[in-house]
């Protein structure tokens, strides 16, 4: 099943559900008029969300409508939580020399996460807005899950069924912020701005056999400025799954219906599969010559991010974001 949300003007939006090939879409506000209602009651609307998925599927529903002429906002417009990991231990050991700082001692046992801002997520078709390009934009692409009531203290081997749906991200980070800030002894604050989702979020059967031990095999493909920047495959070096991540997220806390945790920058170390984020490629620059080569994000850059199944079919829809000067 596929999910999303209409940029109608109101905080929240409003429901739709979505054709699987991505083309149609049905209201569904008569059964819950939400992304968030939907997770809060997911036992009592699934079926019916089900069935008018069915319904689109088969060309049953009257008047639908085409997607591509619908304004669509991120799947949640804001949430009750956002923890974002960073599952990738190539990217972690990238990202950390770029800054010239060590990775953890625990960095193959304890999994890393941040709790971003959540009250407030861009569209994925809206633009980034930046105030300063020395700031160091660059674009991190991830994939994200979202759970229903998750209970304190739930172990990995129980997660799965708390996962309601999994969708793309563009995590937005500001890498020059980020130096001066941890140097203070507290964390991400102003270094990371609203992030995007994907316009669709489906439930765990839409991917099939791509959804294996908590992870998704299946690429993550970038394209920076229309070129193609990386293709890596999101499964098979994602060192801690999601449901390890939805076991430390728990740990000391429950975690609410509507919570996303996302899976950190998805990194191969196969450099032939690019990168999901500029910040990675500097520093192989830096590696092989000696100096940082590819800038951060300028006015006008455009980063576009999806995923396809075996069947070429964009799963997730697409992600697009340009970057424009913010003049608040």
């Amino acid at each position: 099943m596929k999910l999303a949300t209409l940029n109608d003007g109101s905080r929240d939006g409003a429901l739709f559900v979505i054709s699987q090939n991505g083309k149609i879409a049905a209201p569904a506000g008569y059964i819950a008029p939400t992304m968030q209602s939907a997770l809060d009651n997911w036992d009592g609307v699934k079926d019916k969300l089900e069935r008018l998925y069915k319904e689109l599927n088969d060309n049953e529903c009257d008047n639908p409508f085409i997607t591509e002429t619908v304004d669509w906002h991120s799947p949640l417009p804001r949430s009750y939580g956002w923890v974002d990991g960073s599952a990738y231990i190539n990217h972690i050991v990238l990202v950390r020399k770029a800054r010239g700082a060590e990775p953890p001692a625990t960095l193959e046992t304890d999994p890393l996460v941040y709790q971003g801002g959540s009250d407030s997520f861009l569209a994925p078709r809206a633009p980034i807005p930046l105030a300063d390009e020395a700031w160091g934009c660059d674009f991190e692409s991830e994939i994200a899950i979202v759970t229903g009531d998750v209970p304190q203290g739930v172990k990995a081997a129980d997660a799965e069924k708390y996962i309601r749906l999994i969708m793309l991200c563009n995590d937005v980070t500001l890498r020059n912020l980020i130096p001066p800030e941890l140097a203070k002894g507290f964390g991400f604050y102003c270094s990371k701005p609203p992030s995007s989702f994907s316009p669709f979020a489906v439930t765990l059967d839409e991917l099939g056999d791509a959804w294996k031990d908590g992870r998704v095999h299946l690429p993550l493909l970038t394209h920076y400025n229309d070129a193609l920047f990386g293709d890596p495959n999101a499964g098979p070096e994602m060192h801690f799954s999601f449901l390890d991540l939805i076991e430390h997220a728990a740990k000391t806390r429950p975690l609410a219906a509507g919570t996303i945790i996302g899976s950190g920058t998805i990194s191969n170390e196969d450099r032939a599969r690019g990168s999901s984020c500029l910040a990675e490629q500097r520093m192989l620059e830096k590696i092989d010559t000696g100096e940082f080569k590819t800038p951060f994000m300028k006015f006008g850059d455009k980063v576009r991010i999806e995923m396809f199944n075996q069947a070429g079919e964009n799963i997730f829809g697409t992600i697009e974001q340009v970057v424009e000067k913010h003049e608040g």
